[in-house]
C-alpha cells in the first residue's frame, strides 16, 4: 500500500493535504498527480473536497510536477500565474502555513519554500566497510531542511525543469530546478509538524498530531 492511502487517524493520509488546500478558498484548484497504474486511489474517499486528478505521473519527482505543470494549463493556467507544489506525504500541513507562504511570497519576483533551519548536528559518514564511521562534523550554520509547498509560477518553474533536463539533471525539488536557472529562492519558516512520513515510526507520529487536532 502506498503510503499516502495508508489509513492515520481515520483518514487516507492523502486526505489531509487535500483538506487543507479545500480550505484554502484563494485557490482555483487543487491537482492530485498520481501514476498511469495507480489502483489504489479511489476520489470517493475524498468526498466533499475540490480536487482534479490527472494520471500523468512520472519517473521521478522532477518529471511528475513537469506533467502536473502541463496538464495545469489544460485547466487554464497561465505562465505568470503561481503554482504550489507539495509532497502528499507531508499531510502535517495546515491552511495557516499554506496562507503563510503565499502572503510571503505573493509579490516576490521568485518565489520560494517552506523550510526550517537545520537544528541537529550533522555528521559526515567515512565511505568503506565496516558500517557507518564519522568522518567529520559538518557546520550547520546557515543550513535549512527543505520541505513543501514550494511556490513558483508556472513559466518560471516549467522553463527551469527544461532547463535541468537537458544539462541532464533530476532534480528533487522544484527550488532545486529554480536555483539550476540561476534565480534565489526565498526560505519561508515552515513547522515541524510539517514533517515528511519517510519510515515506518513516522505513522504513529502522524496518527498522534492528526489524531490530536481531529479531536481539538
Amino acid at each position: 500500500m502506498p503510503k499516502q492511502y495508508r489509513t492515520v487517524a481515520g483518514r487516507d493520509l492523502l486526505h489531509y493535504t487535500l483538506a487543507a488546500f479545500d480550505a484554502c478558498s484563494e485557490f482555483t484548484q487543487t491537482l492530485v498527480v498520481i501514476a498511469a497504474d495507480d489502483g489504489h486511489f479511489d476520489a470517493r474517499r475524498f468526498g466533499g473536497l475540490r480536487f482534479a486528478v490527472r494520471r500523468c505521473g512520472g519517473a521521478s519527482r522532477q518529471a511528475s510536477v513537469y506533467n502536473g505543470l502541463a496538464a495545469l494549463a489544460e485547466f487554464g493556467a497561465r505562465d505568470e500565474d503561481w503554482v504550489l507544489v507539495h509532497d502528499a506525504a507531508r499531510p502535517g500541513i495546515t491552511p495557516a502555513l499554506i496562507r503563510t507562504l503565499v502572503e510571503s511570497l505573493k509579490d516576490d519576483p521568485v518565489g520560494g519554500i517552506m523550510a526550517l533551519p537545520v537544528a541537529d548536528t550533522l555528521k559526515r559518514v567515512a565511505p568503506g566497510g565496516g558500517g557507518a564511521r564519522i568522518a567529520r562534523t559538518e557546520a550547520r550554520d546557515g543550513l535549512w531542511q527543505a520541505q513543501t509547498p514550494q511556490m513558483f509560477r508556472v513559466g518560471m518553474l516549467r522553463t527551469a525543469i527544461e532547463r535541468a533536463q537537458q544539462d541532464g539533471h533530476d532534480l528533487t525539488d522544484e527550488a532545486s530546478a529554480i536555483e539550476w536557472l540561476g534565480h534565489a529562492p526565498r526560505l519561508v519558516q515552515g513547522s515541524l509538524r510539517n514533517f515528511k512520513v519517510t519510515y515506518p515510526e513516522d505513522f504513529a507520529l502522524a496518527e498522534a498530531i492528526l489524531g490530536s487536532h481531529a479531536a481539538s
